[in-house]
């Protein structure tokens, strides 16, 4: 990450944590309401093949039960409660990730962070795609999600998930987060926080 791109990250991630402070408060207020707690969701991703971190979301599911890993597919549908979709849909779940953002874990821009099976069960791609720091949106985020929701919802069982994921969305995304990597700079983060924001106030 070039030190222009670390410092946009810190004073749009500062300005906007200043700016959704209320409205984020009063999010919290409501999900501890409706949903009791945790308010948060903290997963392990990798920022680079041997460097996890910790990522930070509103929960949008039930707590997990024992062996419940992986992506979330057709199998895991019931557990997101109708706020939780919501959270999802707008991408308000994502807020807390501007603390990923300051820490350095993330950027505004890159590939989303992988869970550790696939950096481990794919490591010569993950070695390439990693090179940038993942972001809170991406190429991929904005060209795959869809598709990517569509057949993953199909599934019926986490092992179908896995199957169907590895097979079909890790490849597209793959070639869409080398693609940004290439031609990466501030003038296509902007671009693609630009088209993330008129995508998100759409679906809302």
């Amino acid at each position: 990450m070039t030190l222009r791109k670390r410092l946009f990250d810190i004073v749009l991630a500062l300005v906007l944590a200043v700016l959704l402070a209320v409205p984020f408060a009063l999010l919290c207020l409501v999900l501890l309401a409706l949903e009791g707690r945790p308010l948060f969701y903290v997963a392990e991703r990798m920022k680079a093949p041997h460097q996890p971190f910790a990522l930070w979301k509103l929960r949008t599911m039930r707590p997990a039960g024992p062996g419940e890993a992986g992506v979330s597919g057709g199998d895991k549908a019931n557990r997101i409660s109708p706020l939780g979709r919501l959270l999802r849909k707008t991408r308000a779940d994502e807020i807390p990730q501007l603390w990923n953002v300051l820490r350095g874990d993330m950027s505004f821009v890159g590939p989303r962070p992988p869970l550790r099976q696939y950096v481990e069960r794919f490591p010569e791609l993950y070695a390439q795609v990693l090179r940038s720091r993942p972001g809170i949106t991406g190429l991929a985020s904005l060209h795959i999600h869809r598709f990517e929701e569509r057949i993953l919802s199909a599934c019926a069982t986490p092992e179908e998930t896995d199957a169907v994921y590895c097979r079909r969305s890790i490849p597209r995304k793959a070639r869409l987060d080398l693609i940004y990597q290439r031609h990466a700079g501030l003038r296509m983060d902007m671009a693609v926080m630009a088209a993330t924001a008129c995508r998100v106030l759409r679906r809302g």
